[in-house]
């Protein structure tokens, strides 16, 4: 048998075996496999000592929260007591609870000694 016969037969015979051989399912990316991470609520707490221009400032400066929205928060904070400034994760949530805690006090109230309160809660 000449050369070029034998590398067909061969050919041949790897397709053959190729098309028996089970089929190996792909893994999914990385991207697909990732966990969800855990939600937390950066939540403001109410007092006496801020106005509600200092709420709705703050809510823009650190959360680019628009007026309106920035508005709404302050009268929830002081009607209901707390607000729920943003949803995140938690690196995230402990990074925007840090600047709400260094924001500073509110300089149209005299009495008014630092930042307002804030705490973290797991997003259930």
């Amino acid at each position: 048998m000449s050369k070029a016969i034998e590398q067909d037969h061969a050919v041949a015979r790897v397709d053959r075996i190729d098309a028996e051989a089970p089929v190996k399912e792909r893994k999914p990316h990385l991207e697909q496999r990732r966990k969800r991470q855990p939600r937390y609520h950066v939540i403001l707490w109410d007092d006496n000592d801020h106005t509600y221009d200092y709420v709705i400032r703050m809510m823009h400066d650190l959360f680019g929260h628009p007026y309106v929205d920035a508005f709404r928060m302050a009268k929830e904070v002081d009607t209901a007591g707390r607000t729920v400034c943003l949803t995140t994760t938690l690196e995230h949530a402990e990074l925007k609870r840090d600047q709400i805690h260094a924001y500073g006090k509110d300089r149209l109230i005299l009495s008014c000694q630092g930042s307002m309160s804030c705490t973290l809660e797991p997003d259930e």
